[in-house]
């Protein structure tokens, strides 16, 4: 290691210009070709061992195949249920919006909230909760209100807008 040179990193991992440049280890090694004679060192049986399943042609074995015993998969039981149908909504709590408010903003629209970074993607849907105290009048646009966070907001002073249900429908 030279002097001024960072730490674990030598002169031989490092390519300093083109001349010096090498391909990654086995970058020039060949494919493996089997059944090519016993002085390629995988002749003969052609690496598939003497006999079995494995050793006859098109065998191929299913994922989490257990050579016959039940698999794990099959094993273990079954539980709860996925429904594909669900909306799901990014929540926005009322302690998040009060600190908004106090950097001066009086207003919260969907578009502020994805360049705030609050909410990520286009299409996602927004509700706000009431978890947290609102102490200034601020107008939010959202999909959908809690009630307490709706009562929340125009009890100190501003506006909940539900957004129409064309949105919610992208």
């Amino acid at each position: 290691m030279r002097v001024g040179e960072p730490a674990g990193v030598s002169e031989d991992t490092m390519a300093l210009n083109l001349s010096n440049l090498k391909a990654p280890k086995k970058a020039n090694e060949n494919k493996k070709r089997v059944g090519r004679g016993m002085g390629s060192g995988m002749g003969k049986t052609s690496t598939r061992g003497h006999k079995g399943q494995g050793s006859r042609s098109g065998s191929s074995l299913m994922r989490g195949f257990e050579g016959g015993q039940m698999p794990l998969h099959r094993r273990l039981p079954k539980r709860g249920f996925t429904n594909i149908f669900r909306t799901e909504y990014a929540v926005v709590g009322l302690d998040r919006i009060a600190e908004l408010v106090e950097e001066g903003t009086s207003e919260l629209t969907l578009e502020f909230f994805q360049k705030r970074g609050i909410i990520k993607g286009r299409n996602r849907l927004v509700k706000v909760l009431n978890n947290g105290a609102l102490t200034s009048a601020v107008t939010v646009y959202a999909h959908k209100f809690s009630a307490s966070a709706a009562k929340a907001i125009e009890a100190a002073g501003g506006k909940a807008i539900v957004i129409g249900s064309e949105a919610a429908a992208e």
